[in-house]
């Protein structure tokens, strides 16, 4: 009976793994699919899976064709392009949280520390106090979350250098100013009018998704979240320390405001068409790094498909579990908090090995 050398054993245990993560990936995808399809039949007015896919096939195959039923109206231009822009927006939120956390070296970052959040959630309140409306409402939340990450670099620069940990204590500094200035807003808002408006948007919705408002953010969840993939060897080299890093030739000042610009364009697109949303950037990234493992070439892509999956299972259910649409910002919480506590009771527990 022969034995395994060592050499004989890496390779062997390297195609183990390969062959785990292809069929993690493979079941993720099919649940992201399953999630699509239920998402286009629930809802006040049902309709059937197949003639849901049907309906999906015919709007792909031919575009242009005139919608005469109205479940071809609510599958084609209600449901689809919400179910889409959610799919969207929770990838980029889960692969934006994964990045940060590699960059930073902690599970518990999420995009909210840089300040895009409230940046762009100041710009939405500002615009809907002054009844600006349609893209340009859009274009003044994306601008406003870029400059709150533009004040985050400016704050955290100290002798030509921006640390870590400046870079986070500027981002708490910038995200509670803004959130103070909303806050303000709030306050001098017109009660009937404009602040349920803005209470109801920083909350978070896809109520008002269309096939505009997705091509509108669609560049920038998908180029910004494929740069950030094209990002990945450079995130696996970031989230080692400063000086083993800076050893292996990583610019690491450079390429961290890379990150996190990029950061920005996802995080502004998804604010400017849905509000805020939390918790998907720090769970997703945890429960994504237990399948897949710490390395950003499978983690990254596996957060993804994790979250889309999970942002449009969530838009389900708040628009069909009762007859008024709950703010998606009150289930991520009411179900991410708990799902985070898991995690992170599970990450200890394999950390101390009790």
């Amino acid at each position: 009976m022969t034995t395994m050398t060592q050499d004989e054993a890496v390779p062997a245990a390297r195609r183990i793994h390969l062959a785990r993560q292809t069929l993690i990936f493979a079941l993720l995808l099919a649940l992201l699919v399953i999630a699509f399809t239920v998402s286009l039949c629930v809802g006040r007015f049902s309709v059937p899976p197949g003639r849901a896919l049907e309906l999906i096939w015919q709007g792909i195959s031919d575009p242009s064709r005139e919608l005469a039923g109205i479940d071809e109206r609510i599958v084609l231009l209600v449901r689809a392009p919400r179910v889409v822009l959610a799919a969207l927006a929770g990838a980029g939120l889960a692969i934006s949280g994964a990045g940060l956390q590699g960059v930073f070296r902690n599970p518990l970052v999420s995009p909210d520390i840089l300040g895009i959040s409230q940046g762009a959630a100041f710009g939405g309140a500002l615009a809907i106090m002054l009844g600006i409306w349609g893209f340009p409402l859009i274009a003044m939340v994306f601008f406003c979350g870029m400059a709150a990450v533009i004040l985050v670099g400016l704050l955290s620069r100290i002798n030509g250098r921006s640390e870590t940990v400046t870079v986070i204590l500027s981002g708490l500094v910038i995200s509670s100013m803004f959130s103070a200035v909303v806050s303000l807003l709030q306050f001098i808002a017109d009660p009937n009018t404009s602040l349920p408006a803005i209470v109801y948007w920083l909350m978070g919705s896809f109520a008002t998704a269309t096939w505009e408002r997705t091509l509108v953010a669609a560049p920038g969840l998908i180029l910004g979240s494929c740069f950030l993939w094209m990002l990945r060897f450079r995130l696996n080299i970031l989230s080692l320390d400063e000086a083993e890093a800076r050893s292996l030739g990583a610019n690491t000042t450079r390429e961290r405001w890379l990150v996190f610009c990029l950061i920005a364009v996802i995080v502004g697109s998804q604010v400017a068409v849905s509000g805020i949303i939390g918790w998907i950037g720090i769970v997703i990234p945890h429960a994504a790094r237990l399948l897949v493992g710490h390395d950003h070439r499978a983690l990254l892509p596996a957060a993804a498909v994790l979250g889309a999956g999970f942002m449009v299972c969530i838009d389900t259910l708040a628009r069909a579990a009762t007859a008024a649409e709950i703010p998606l910002g009150v289930i991520t919480a009411l179900v991410g908090a708990p799902i985070f506590a898991t995690l992170l009771r599970h990450h200890y527990r394999e950390r101390t090995g009790s």
